[in-house]
């Protein structure tokens, strides 16, 4: 059970406050409600963009890193297709200086062509590396659009293409940040060796001022209903042919997400799931093989994959990964098997906990989610789901009419050989 108290500042700033006195250390996690949903289709990227573009310096501070390590702190961020978040560690003695810091990135970034350009020019760089010039790095690109047809997120969150990067010019990045990184659309979350009053103090005294800004407002095409399988078959120079297959299923706040979220680790959730003990261990079809729900606030995928052993044919591999997920539609799971994912799924919730910035990061999520204490009822909504919920939201999410699969081909490059023609 996390502990908390909380508050709301004038300017719409949402606080959480955990204390913990076990160490002295204190960790500020400040959580932006933007994310790539939030991009428009023709300027894709700019969550991303921003989440290093926040690091090039603020309207005081020229260089966010500096004043930072001289404290003893540290610090980073991630984007996702949901939120931005940051977040810094420290000395708690030296809480302040984080305040200090992050309240200031809050009020306005420096803004500088340079820094634009450096920002810019990493980005591109990342979506090369990570998504372009290797293995497997491209399969998000191809498989978002294969699964999402109208929801922004049918783009990843790196981009849809390096030319909307590229070609991000100051006046868009400018009205990026003035429509999302306000106050109003804020969650921060002051966590480790600070009392609460002193903690409302500091945020009173750094993000108080703030001007609010224009209250965000979401407005997002829900994804139509998939009624028909989708299939996409690609080649590619990589190790071993893969498959990877989605599935749509309800968003994080459902009443059907935890046992989705079973279905999934019933399937494929470490080697004694359905599908490695099937597929790797008994039939030798698969290298590897798992399965995972993506988690997002709203409908996302469940996901399927894996890679094959060599020589093995696709469509056997994917008519194999099918009949078990026909065998989960059609027999009720028995309880012992139910109970072991529930226990794993459980157990990683409270492991989750240990870590300060995990805590800090969970309670901001489930802030934003409607509910900060959503972080201490999950264990018993996992504990709550039936063999008959896990057979009727199987029988709804693994339906084939529901499903998008990406059949990625290995196929290896002739490589020339010095003298011949």
């Amino acid at each position: 059970m996390i502990q908390f108290k909380e508050f709301t500042l004038d300017n719409g700033l949402q606080v959480i406050v955990h204390e913990d006195h076990t160490s002295p250390v204190a960790v500020l996690n400040v959580l932006y409600n933007v994310g790539s949903r939030d991009e428009e289709e023709a300027h894709t990227g700019f969550a991303h963009l921003f989440e290093h573009l926040m690091f090039s310096g603020s309207v005081n501070i020229p260089v966010y890193d500096e004043p930072l390590q001289r404290v003893g702190g540290e610090n980073n961020a991630f984007t996702s297709p949901d939120i931005t978040n940051y977040y810094l560690t420290l000395p708690a003695q030296n809480i302040e200086t984080g305040f200090w810091l992050e309240s200031d990135r809050m009020l306005s970034l420096a803004f500088s062509e340079n820094g634009l350009e450096v920002q810019r020019k990493v980005v591109v760089e990342e979506f090369k590396q990570n998504y372009l010039n290797q293995p497997y790095g491209d399969v998000w690109l191809k498989l978002r659009p294969l699964a999402y047809k109208e929801h922004p997120y049918k783009w990843a969150t790196i981009g849809k293409e390096i030319s909307h990067i590229e070609e991000a010019t100051m006046d868009i990045v400018k009205a990026f940040f003035k429509k999302h990184y306000a106050p109003s659309n804020a969650i921060l979350v002051v966590a480790g060796d600070v009392t609460f009053d002193r903690a409302k103090e500091l945020a009173e005294k750094w993000f108080g001022p703030i001007p609010a800004g224009e209250k965000y407002e979401r407005s997002i095409k829900p994804e139509p209903p998939q009624t028909a399988p989708r299939v996409l078959e690609v080649s590619a120079d990589v190790p071993l042919s893969a498959i990877y297959k989605t599935y749509h299923m309800p968003a994080r706040t459902d009443d059907d997400y935890y046992a989705v979220d079973l279905v999934s680790d019933i399937l494929g959730r470490g080697k004694s799931s359905r599908l490695y003990e099937q597929l790797v261990k008994e039939q030798k079809l698969f290298n590897s093989i798992s399965a995972s729900v993506s988690g997002s606030i709203e409908a996302g995928l469940l996901m399927i994959q894996g890679k094959l052993n060599e020589g093995v044919d696709l469509q056997q591999a994917n008519a194999a990964i099918e009949a078990i997920n026909q065998q989960l539609m059609d027999e009720l799971v028995d309880e012992q098997e139910l109970n072991k994912v529930k226990n794993q799924a459980e157990a990683s919730i409270v492991f989750s906990e240990i870590e300060l910035l995990n805590r800090a990061m969970n309670l901001a999520y489930g802030k934003l989610l409607g509910d900060a204490n959503f972080v201490n009822t999950e264990g018993e909504k996992l504990q709550a789901v039936t063999p008959q919920d896990i057979q009727r939201c199987a029988r709804q999410v693994l339906n084939p009419n529901n499903c998008s699969t990406l059949l990625y081909k290995a196929e290896k490059k002739e490589v020339a050989v010095a003298g011949e023609e």
